[in-house]
């Protein structure tokens, strides 16, 4: 009996009708092929995973599902993710566009021999750039050296929310009263979103 996941049982039942054939096809064909694979939530889809290694993936939208191959790059066969966004198998809308049960086993196969070797995929991180700093922040950091010492420790990612808050606003007296809150919060050390 294959162990499965309610929380992917609840994933189907909730899913579009035209998805749960498609969903429960690839369920099953995961469990023939790996009968040692543990089913999980992941990214509010379902997920297959194989000796705590990801195998493969599968999503229902609106209109159509994806089936994603975590480490497709490495396995022969799959097709190529060319935007790097819905996976290998990007638009299935019925079970026809489903690979074949031969080609489906070859591909778990090969991903469960990855995760055996302990193989894996290296993502690329794409760096944003460094946050323009709005020049009313910029004039209020240059009249207090510890608030502007405080924001220099915040990493990119929380400078960049700040300026961000501040950039947005469209009218002076908001970017005014945003500027004299950062200005508090970044002395006491929080975060634009510290509330949370």
């Amino acid at each position: 009996m294959p162990s499965t996941d309610p929380r992917v049982d609840a994933y189907i039942e909730k899913s579009a009708d035209f998805a749960k054939p498609i969903l429960v096809r690839v369920r099953e064909m995961v469990h023939a092929a790996c009968p040692d694979v543990e089913e999980t939530i992941k990214w509010s889809s379902p997920f297959f995973d194989y000796k705590g290694q990801m195998m493969c993936a599968v999503a229902a939208f609106k209109q159509h599902c994806a089936l994603i191959f975590w480490k497709a790059p490495l396995i022969d066969g799959i097709p190529a993710n060319g935007d790097k966004s819905r996976g290998s198998f990007g638009r299935i809308t019925s079970l026809k566009e489903l690979p074949t049960k031969k080609q489906f086993d070859r591909w778990i196969k090969a991903a469960m021999k990855l995760n055996d070797a302990g193989v894996t995929v290296q993502r690329t991180r794409t760096k944003k750039p460094e946050a323009k700093v709005p020049k009313e922040l910029a004039a209020a950091l240059a009249k207090n050296k510890k608030v502007t010492a405080a924001f220099a420790s915040f990493p990119p990612g929380q400078r960049r929310e700040y300026c961000e808050w501040i950039s947005e606003a469209k009218r002076e007296e908001t970017k005014v009263k945003r500027v004299t809150q950062a200005i508090e919060w970044i002395a006491e050390g929080k975060t634009r979103n510290w509330k949370y």
